[in-house]
């Protein structure tokens, strides 16, 4: 990857200086891709509503029906390793970063971020995914959260998204303040050829918001071979802070476990958009 390349992926968010000390990489490749990369995420990153002018705000997709039913003991923002397992999920290995911004570029502190999607053979978290459990990856978490500090940064270890019957291959993710949920929206591939394809993409007319919700999948310099790395600001539309009484979606905070033991029994759900 050249040095264009990377300067590149650090200005659009793909992996921030701070984020990139909590990846597992030997100091000698973080100092050297801090050095192809510092000096131009230097000025954008502390700039303050550098780009505020250029911003998207976020548009909102659906949460689908395979948001997990029963959360992983494991909910961290790994979510290639389950607790101390060293067996890794199967896939593409991809750091997903970002910010969580506001309406006017301003990073968003106490945020949590979860992401969720299916594994590599297509399986979600839940006891009525499309694929059958006999495929699913037991060691892929399968969903994730994150908590943003000063900065507004999240970040994820997972796998590239995959295809599956109906969809072309995306990431779920949900935005909280103060328990209150403001966002719900997915994440696309860039050039991926199922896209055109897919309904719900197909839904987002506005180019611009388009391209907020798709973003590259490119190689991580200074890792090792097929480790890839896609930068994914999101921006909301408003904040907990902006008006008390406007309207938002509102989920519990975390859903309930449901009592028993092994995956429900039953027909599978109809075809909803997921």
């Amino acid at each position: 990857m050249t040095n264009k390349h990377l300067q590149t992926l650090t200005q659009s968010n793909r992996m921030t200086p701070e984020l990139l000390h909590q990846l597992p990489f030997s100091a000698y490749d973080r100092r050297r891709f801090l050095s192809s990369a510092g000096v131009a995420a230097a000025g954008f990153f502390t700039t303050r509503g550098a780009f505020a002018d250029a911003l998207t705000v976020t548009p909102r997709q659906t949460e689908g029906p395979f948001f997990p039913d029963k959360l992983p003991l494991d909910t961290d923002n790994d979510l290639l390793i389950l607790n101390d397992s060293i067996t890794p999920a199967v896939g593409e290995v991809t750091y997903l970063s970002g910010r969580i911004l506001g309406p006017n570029g301003e990073p968003i502190r106490g945020a949590t971020i979860e992401i969720w999607q299916c594994d590599a053979n297509g399986v979600y978290l839940h006891s009525g995914s499309f694929g059958g459990h006999e495929k699913q990856d037991k060691n892929f978490q399968g969903y994730g959260r994150f908590l943003t500090a000063s900065s507004g940064e999240y970040l994820f270890r997972t796998i590239k998204p995959v295809p599956y019957t109906g969809r072309c291959p995306h990431i779920h993710a949900k935005v909280r303040v103060n328990g209150r949920e403001l966002l719900t929206t997915q994440l696309y591939i860039n050039g991926h050829p199922g896209n055109e394809k897919d309904m719900l993409y197909g839904r987002l007319r506005d180019e611009r918001a388009r391209q907020s919700l798709t973003v590259d999948f490119a190689p991580l310099a200074g890792a090792p071979a097929g480790v890839l790395v896609a930068g994914w600001d999101i921006v909301l539309g408003t904040t907990p802070a902006d008006d008390e009484n406007s309207k938002h979606e509102h989920t519990p905070p975390e859903r309930p476990v449901p009592r028993g033991t092994g995956p429900r029994t039953g027909p599978s759900p109809a075809a909803p958009q997921r």
